[in-house]
Protein backbone atom coordinates (compact mmCIF):
# COMPACT_ATOMS: atom_id res chain seq x y z
CA UNK A 1 0.00 0.00 0.00
CA UNK A 2 1.28 3.30 -1.29
CA UNK A 3 1.59 5.90 1.70
CA UNK A 4 -0.12 9.57 1.64
CA UNK A 5 2.21 12.16 1.28
CA UNK A 6 1.45 15.07 3.54
CA UNK A 7 2.63 18.28 3.74
CA UNK A 8 3.59 21.39 5.99
CA UNK A 9 2.13 25.19 5.31
CA UNK A 10 6.11 25.96 4.91
CA UNK A 11 6.09 23.07 1.85
CA UNK A 12 2.66 24.37 0.34
CA UNK A 13 4.27 28.16 0.14
CA UNK A 14 7.43 26.52 -1.70
CA UNK A 15 6.08 24.94 -3.68
CA UNK A 16 3.15 26.64 -4.68
CA UNK A 17 4.26 30.93 -4.06
CA UNK A 18 1.38 31.11 -1.67
CA UNK A 19 2.39 33.11 1.52
CA UNK A 20 2.07 31.41 4.57
CA UNK A 21 0.01 34.10 5.30
CA UNK A 22 -2.48 33.19 2.39
CA UNK A 23 -2.61 29.85 3.53
CA UNK A 24 -3.61 30.25 7.22
CA UNK A 25 -6.67 33.30 5.66
CA UNK A 26 -8.17 30.43 3.42
CA UNK A 27 -8.05 27.95 6.32
CA UNK A 28 -9.82 30.74 8.51
CA UNK A 29 -12.14 30.77 5.97
CA UNK A 30 -12.28 27.48 5.52
CA UNK A 31 -11.89 27.67 1.84
CA UNK A 32 -8.82 24.99 2.12
CA UNK A 33 -9.24 23.24 5.02
CA UNK A 34 -5.75 21.26 5.93
CA UNK A 35 -6.43 17.14 6.69
CA UNK A 36 -4.74 17.12 9.34
CA UNK A 37 -4.14 19.47 12.15
CA UNK A 38 -1.61 18.36 15.13
CA UNK A 39 -1.24 20.45 18.44
CA UNK A 40 1.56 19.73 20.42
CA UNK A 41 4.10 23.34 21.95
CA UNK A 42 2.88 24.39 18.79
CA UNK A 43 0.79 24.26 16.08
CA UNK A 44 1.76 22.17 13.53
CA UNK A 45 -0.86 22.05 10.12
CA UNK A 46 -0.43 19.48 7.78
CA UNK A 47 -2.28 19.27 4.39
CA UNK A 48 -2.49 16.21 2.01
CA UNK A 49 -2.44 15.95 -1.68
CA UNK A 50 -5.29 16.93 -1.81
CA UNK A 51 -5.02 20.41 -0.85
CA UNK A 52 -1.87 20.77 -2.27
CA UNK A 53 -3.72 21.02 -5.79
CA UNK A 54 -6.49 22.90 -4.59
CA UNK A 55 -4.15 25.52 -3.53
CA UNK A 56 -2.33 25.30 -6.90
CA UNK A 57 -5.33 25.69 -8.35
CA UNK A 58 -6.32 29.02 -6.15
CA UNK A 59 -2.85 30.47 -6.80
CA UNK A 60 -3.40 29.93 -11.00
CA UNK A 61 -6.60 31.14 -11.14
CA UNK A 62 -6.02 34.40 -8.91
CA UNK A 63 -2.61 35.02 -10.98
CA UNK A 64 -4.94 35.78 -13.43
CA UNK A 65 -6.87 38.27 -12.04
CA UNK A 66 -9.80 36.52 -10.69
CA UNK A 67 -10.97 37.60 -7.65
CA UNK A 68 -11.38 34.93 -4.86
CA UNK A 69 -15.07 34.73 -4.81
CA UNK A 70 -15.04 34.03 -8.27
CA UNK A 71 -11.71 31.56 -7.44
CA UNK A 72 -13.97 29.86 -4.54
CA UNK A 73 -16.56 28.74 -7.11
CA UNK A 74 -14.24 27.25 -9.43
CA UNK A 75 -12.99 25.21 -6.90
CA UNK A 76 -16.42 24.37 -5.35
CA UNK A 77 -17.23 23.37 -8.70
CA UNK A 78 -14.32 21.00 -9.58
CA UNK A 79 -15.12 19.63 -6.13
CA UNK A 80 -18.84 18.99 -6.94
CA UNK A 81 -18.80 18.14 -11.06
CA UNK A 82 -14.96 16.64 -11.05
CA UNK A 83 -13.54 14.99 -7.57
CA UNK A 84 -11.01 13.29 -9.00
CA UNK A 85 -9.53 16.61 -10.46
CA UNK A 86 -7.02 16.50 -7.48
CA UNK A 87 -5.78 12.63 -8.73
CA UNK A 88 -2.32 12.72 -10.02
CA UNK A 89 -3.76 11.06 -13.43
CA UNK A 90 -6.30 13.33 -14.23
CA UNK A 91 -5.88 14.48 -17.95
CA UNK A 92 -9.25 16.90 -18.07
CA UNK A 93 -8.57 20.35 -19.02
CA UNK A 94 -11.34 23.23 -18.37
CA UNK A 95 -11.89 26.97 -19.82
CA UNK A 96 -13.52 29.60 -17.19
CA UNK A 97 -15.51 31.71 -18.83
CA UNK A 98 -15.35 35.10 -16.97
CA UNK A 99 -17.88 37.58 -17.85
CA UNK A 100 -20.31 40.68 -16.05
CA UNK A 101 -18.84 39.42 -12.33
CA UNK A 102 -19.10 35.50 -13.24
CA UNK A 103 -17.55 32.27 -13.61
CA UNK A 104 -18.30 29.59 -15.40
CA UNK A 105 -16.10 26.42 -15.43
CA UNK A 106 -16.80 24.23 -18.74
CA UNK A 107 -14.72 21.59 -20.60
CA UNK A 108 -12.25 22.78 -22.72
CA UNK A 109 -12.89 22.98 -26.43
CA UNK A 110 -11.34 24.54 -28.94
CA UNK A 111 -14.21 25.48 -30.98
CA UNK A 112 -16.35 26.77 -28.29
CA UNK A 113 -13.70 28.76 -26.79
CA UNK A 114 -13.11 30.79 -30.27
CA UNK A 115 -17.25 31.45 -30.38
CA UNK A 116 -17.13 33.18 -26.85
CA UNK A 117 -13.67 34.84 -27.76
CA UNK A 118 -15.38 35.97 -30.63
CA UNK A 119 -18.52 36.98 -28.43
CA UNK A 120 -16.17 39.73 -26.10
CA UNK A 121 -16.07 37.03 -23.20
CA UNK A 122 -12.71 36.51 -20.85
CA UNK A 123 -11.71 33.03 -21.39
CA UNK A 124 -9.07 31.43 -18.36
CA UNK A 125 -7.35 28.04 -19.66
CA UNK A 126 -7.49 25.43 -16.52
CA UNK A 127 -5.35 23.21 -17.57
CA UNK A 128 -5.50 20.87 -14.54
CA UNK A 129 -2.82 18.21 -16.25
CA UNK A 130 -0.27 21.13 -16.22
CA UNK A 131 -1.03 21.65 -12.77
CA UNK A 132 -0.21 18.34 -12.01
CA UNK A 133 2.95 18.23 -14.49
CA UNK A 134 4.08 21.16 -12.39
CA UNK A 135 3.39 19.60 -8.92
CA UNK A 136 5.07 15.92 -10.28
CA UNK A 137 8.19 18.41 -10.85
CA UNK A 138 8.63 19.71 -7.67
CA UNK A 139 11.62 19.54 -6.26
CA UNK A 140 10.45 19.73 -2.98
CA UNK A 141 7.67 17.19 -3.09
CA UNK A 142 10.60 14.71 -4.19
CA UNK A 143 12.13 15.31 -1.30
CA UNK A 144 9.49 14.67 0.86
CA UNK A 145 9.34 11.22 -0.72
CA UNK A 146 12.15 10.20 -0.12
CA UNK A 147 12.24 11.43 3.37
CA UNK A 148 9.13 8.96 3.29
Amino acid sequence: MKQELFFSSKDISKITGCSLRQLQYWRDKEIIVPLIMATGTGKTIYYSFVELVEVSVMVYMLSVGLNLEMVQKIINDLREKEPSFTDADFKKRFMVIAHDGTVELLPYQREDAIALLEEGKAIVPLWIDEIHQTLKGSDTIKQIKEKN
